[in-house]
């Protein structure tokens, strides 16, 4: 599998389709996220889908056990290759988000958002450190037999160490020099990769390049040179 999962934020259905057709040459596959799947809905995924990449839905469930498993249900004719629910839904509802998940789909948990900082998990009420934070959340993905987890590239290494033959998928990457932008954990596509990511989700830095073909080949290139 190519790593670079394109994350395709916006609402147009037509742009969301340009930038699928650009970016699949170099793209492992697509992310899908709130913003496209609150505008396009189940049809506008399998629009993408067309495009012949694989679908990463990120749609962070997380409710109570038995909604959650519907929702999943419901989700499942989509056949996405990657589904993310919340770690902080807590046990019983990743079981049975996973349970729930075609065979196919690899169910993953979001750890702690790569927008946030030290400070905000405190203001949150957790104390520990981020990096603490997404190992205890890993170790309760694991337990709980999810495919693996959602955590910025600074905390990767410390929970693929501890999860052999885990999922990682790594949002939040840039380019080195590249704009943080509203991220604050954030790594170099070359750097995710060498501590354990599976996937790197890339947004902007492609998608709003003035050429996304160009930009995608680019951060492609670095990958090739760092192998």
């Amino acid at each position: 599998m190519k790593p670079i999962f394109v994350a395709i934020d916006t609402p147009d259905l037509e742009r969301a389709l340009g930038l699928a057709r650009a970016v699949r040459g170099h793209a492992g596959g697509l992310k899908l996220g709130l913003e496209f799947f609150s505008a396009n809905g189940p049809e506008g995924v399998r629009r993408l889908g067309e495009a012949g990449l694989p679908i990463f839905l990120d749609l962070k469930l997380h409710d109570i056990p038995n909604t959650v498993a519907k929702a999943v249900e419901a989700l499942a004719p989509l056949r996405p290759a990657v589904l993310t629910v919340h770690a902080a839904g807590g046990r019983a509802m990743l079981e049975a988000a996973k349970a729930a998940a075609p065979a196919e789909t690899r169910v993953v948990a979001v750890t702690v958002l790569t927008s946030l900082d030290a400070e905000d998990l405190d203001a949150l009420g957790y104390r520990d450190a981020p990096a603490d934070q997404v190992v205890r959340f890993a170790d309760l993905a694991r337990s709980a037999g999810v495919d693996g987890i959602v955590c910025s590239g600074a905390e990767v290494g410390a929970a693929s160490a501890r999860w052999p033959g885990g999922f990682f998928v790594v949002p939040g990457v840039r380019p080195a020099g590249g704009e943080a932008g509203d991220q604050k954990r954030v790594v170099t596509p070359d750097a995710a990769l060498d501590a354990g990511a599976s996937i790197l989700v890339i947004g902007r830095p492609i998608t709003a390049a003035a050429d996304p073909a160009q930009a995608i080949a680019d951060v492609a290139a670095t990958l090739a040179t760092t192998a």
